[in-house]
């Protein structure tokens, strides 16, 4: 962009010259149907696009057909003429900030992963505490590529050992996900010889000498079978230095006597510094509860431990940490807004557990044990809290924060006292501070440095919208403090709501894109996340999942009330599991919405649970199986309540070919129903990524070429007054 002023005119003139007619393209191709019935409980599904269903290496068919459909979307959005000068902007804005993620403590060094301006990927970076300086150790487009691969690395967690002497961290080619976890000599920044495959999510927990670690590794027949890629994972324990053969299996299906294992089970063992005890912890699924057992140190034996259940499932453990043989556990037994409870390893019984924090106003979302005392994640009201208990004492206090914003997770260390955190909120970048006791406020660890840009132009409010059942539901407005509420602006409305998960203030610089032309982006805080606890989870989930689009509509009308927009320049959106969310809002209310982008989402909740990690989704969302669960999947299924000769929004799906967690077919059947059904000349275009999966590991520039597509589509679409940007 060579000129602000330049840019301006050229949204100017997109009101005098009109914009092409998508009638005036070639259209999308022809999309066979070979129709497959199903019959649940008496009920008959047909599904005419099962054959894309098959994995894509397997499945020609479906790769020319979503090459075509995304052939025709480049046709119709590269002609756009705006999505140059936003490119441009976006562009500009990746740059104005850095990212700071997967902060991890050792002894005496801190790890992370760090996007600068000018880098496309992040890197990983060690920073010397006793020397006060930060150091590269990899940089992943230095290593090797598969041969016939033009894929690019990426990588995808880090693990230290607690010396700082060695760093494990997964890496994964294009945002598959299909991770190995290497090693490297964090002296030296030299990857050791051990490498381990099919080490996902970064459950690697190391010994206290940092001489061994155990893991969580997937099944190998996902590597032939993906449908059995979630399924049956065990954990080992490895030796550095060792060959991974003669890794130890420690928790496996069958292989366990005293830790039994389902299907969908992901076991992980967690050794902790200071204590004679090793915790085994069993994973169910995206269940939230927990199983954990104890074991003596001293004891292990493998596969032939003998562990000892210290919680189980209805005992409503979220979360927990481990001070000597005292068990600090978060739980929503009896407490939906959470409470943390003590036990003994070597005396587990919760009837006599200690209360630490009662149940109280905020809802605690994550623990730590550091030197000094225990540290807990709140929040309330929508904004982040850290609360301080030292040891022996119950309650606590909270810290003084340096301002109001959200806190996305708390780092601390057995070893030493105090915690890390980054903060931030809708207007304000993020920033990392420490906290360590005495201190009157949090210092900034600058890691980051603030955003390179006037924010001061833009504001947030909060407020509380009444949803069809009267029950009030959290909104977040973000907008140029010179908006006039005179419904002509441009709306983007987000939402998720799913698996308790909040939708946290966060700072985006490519956001900035969107409201420096006047745009509004708002979050509707529907049921199915943990705004409020585990009722609020509990609310938006199968049987009573309607709640979260039926929020999510209620938010929208009350912007139109409020005259932030109207219905012809209305937008939604919703990313993943937001895809059951913005499908239904715009199959239910399509009137309401002029415009939707279902990114990655899932759109048929009915097939779900047959993708590879479908199974493990169950406890979520439900199973066909089951006759009220059926009938909830087929209340949130978007594709089965497309109904032909309706006037639905144009459409923008997006779809990533190595997407593991929601897989490309899901949106390509929305988009051919749409296409086949939808009774108007809007468009419904679906958006392909080629080297990309489900969002994560993508470059810079693939982010800036998505938001480049969703705004230019957004603001055609939608029609609204273009204004000049004010950057």
């Amino acid at each position: 962009m060579s000129s602000h002023r330049q840019l301006a005119t050229l949204l100017l003139c997109l009101t005098a010259a009109p914009l092409f007619s998508a009638r005036a393209q070639s259209g999308p191709p022809r999309t066979p149907k070979r129709e497959v019935a199903d019959t649940h409980f008496g009920t008959v599904v047909r599904d005419p696009y099962r054959w894309m269903e098959p994995p894509v290496a397997k499945n020609p068919e479906f790769m020319s057909w979503i090459k075509q459909q995304n052939a025709h979307t480049r046709e119709v959005l590269d002609r756009l003429p705006e999505r140059t000068a936003l490119l441009a902007r976006l562009t500009q804005l990746a740059d104005i900030t850095s990212l700071v993620s997967n902060v991890s403590t050792a002894d005496r060094s801190w790890f992370y992963l760090r996007l600068g301006p000018g880098q496309q990927i992040p890197k990983l970076y060690m920073r010397d505490l006793q020397r006060k300086r930060d150091r590269m150790l990899l940089d992943p487009d230095t290593l090797p590529q598969p041969r016939g691969s033009e894929s690019h690395w990426a990588v995808d967690y880090v693990v230290p050992s607690p010396d700082g002497r060695v760093v494990g961290y997964g890496a994964s080619l294009g945002g598959s996900e299909h991770t190995t976890l290497y090693l490297m000599d964090a002296a030296r920044a030299r990857t050791l010889p051990d490498s381990i495959s099919r080490v996902q999510f970064g459950m690697v927990s190391w010994e206290p000498d940092g001489r061994a670690f155990y893991y969580n590794r997937l099944n190998q027949a996902g590597d032939t079978n993906a449908a059995l890629r979630y399924r049956n994972s065990a954990a080992f324990r490895h030796v550095v230095g060792q060959p991974v053969e003669r890794d130890q299996l420690v928790l496996g299906p069958g292989s366990t006597p005293s830790v039994p294992l389902q299907p969908d089970d992901f076991p992980v063992v967690v050794p902790v510094e200071d204590s004679p005890f090793a915790i085994a912890l069993v994973i169910h699924g995206v269940k939230n509860e927990l199983t954990l057992y104890s074991a003596k140190v001293s004891e292990l034996k493998g596969a032939a431990t003998t562990w000892r259940k210290l919680v189980d499932v209805d005992d409503a453990v979220t979360g927990f940490d481990v001070r000597g043989s005292d068990v600090y556990l978060l739980t929503h037994k009896d407490a939906p807004r959470f409470r943390l409870i003590r036990i003994r390893a070597d005396a587990p019984d919760l009837s006599k557990a200690e209360v630490v924090i009662p149940e109280q106003g905020g809802v605690l979302s994550s623990v730590g044990v550091a030197q000094d005392a225990i540290y807990v994640r709140e929040l309330e009201a929508g904004l982040g809290r850290v609360r301080r208990v030292p040891f022996g004492e119950r309650g606590g206090a909270l810290i003084p924060l340096p301002s109001e914003g959200a806190i996305p997770t708390i780092v601390v260390d057995r070893r030493k006292p105090g915690v890390l955190f980054p903060l931030e909120s809708w207007t304000r970048s993020r920033l990392w501070y420490q906290y360590t006791p005495g201190q009157q406020q949090p210092g900034d660890t600058r890691l980051l440095e603030p955003a390179k840009a006037d924010v001061s132009r833009y504001t947030s409010v909060e407020v509380e919208v009444p949803s069809h059942d009267g029950v009030k539901v959290p909104l977040s407005i973000v907008y140029r403090k010179d908006l006039k509420k005179d419904g002509s602006h441009p709306l983007l409305l987000d939402g998720y709501g799913s698996y308790g998960i909040t939708y946290d203030p966060n700072f985006s610089p490519l956001r900035l894109a969107w409201l420096e032309r006047g745009g509004v982006f708002a979050v509707a805080h529907v049921r199915g996340g943990g705004e409020y606890g585990e009722d609020w989870h509990k609310a938006g989930q199968k049987a009573t999942k309607p709640n979260t689009w039926k929020d999510f509509i209620a938010c929208a009308e009350y912007l139109v009330q409020q005259g932030y927009t109207s219905p012809e320049h209305l937008s939604g959106t919703g990313t993943s599991a937001g895809g059951i969310l913005i499908g239904r809002a715009i199959t239910d209310r399509p009137e309401l919405f002029r415009a939707a982008v279902p990114r990655v989402g899932a759109m048929n909740a009915l097939r779900t649970e047959h993708e590879p990690g479908g199974p493990a989704n169950i406890p979520e969302f439900g199973t066909t199986a089951k006759e009220d669960e059926f009938k909830a999947l087929q209340e949130m299924d978007a594709i089965a309540h497309v109904r032909p000769g309706v006037r639905y929004p144009a459409v923008l799906l997006t779809a990533g070919i190595n997407d593991s967690r929601v897989e490309a077919w899901q949106p390509a059947k929305m988009a051919a129903v749409l296409q086949e059904q939808a009774a108007s000349d809007r468009p419904v275009l679906l958006r392909v990524a080629f080297d990309a999966g489900h969002g994560m590991g993508l470059t810079k520039k693939q982010r800036a070429e998505e938001m480049a597509d969703i705004y230019s589509f957004l603001l055609w679409q939608l029609g609204a007054k273009p204004e000049a940007p004010v950057p």
